[in-house]
C-alpha cells in the first residue's frame, strides 16, 4: 500500500473525486491526525465531509500515472 500526505481546498474535491474515479483500485483518504477514519476518495460526500484545513493522507493499493501527478500537485511530504 502507498500513502501520500496532500492539501485539498473545497475547490480541489471535485477533480481529486475524479481522478481517483478513473483507477481501478481502492483508494482511501483520512485527515493525518485520524487515519484510522477513512472515507472512499471516490466518493464526493465522503471527501466534502473530512476537515480539509487538515493535511489528508491517501493510502492506494494500484498504480496510476495520472493519478500519482494530482497528488505530486498537491502533495505536502510523504507518509510511510
Amino acid at each position: 500500500m502507498t500513502s501520500r500526505v496532500i492539501r485539498l481546498r473545497a475547490e480541489d474535491v471535485s477533480a481529486f473525486v475524479n481522478a481517483a474515479t478513473r483507477c481501478d483500485f481502492d483508494i482511501n483518504v483520512a485527515p493525518q491526525s485520524y487515519e484510522r477514519d477513512y472515507v472512499d476518495a471516490k466518493s464526493i460526500v465522503g471527501v466534502m465531509s473530512l476537515n480539509l484545513q487538515m493535511p489528508l493522507v491517501v493510502s492506494y493499493t494500484g498504480s496510476d500515472p495520472a493519478f500519482e501527478g494530482y497528488l505530486a500537485a498537491h502533495a505536502t511530504t510523504e507518509a510511510s
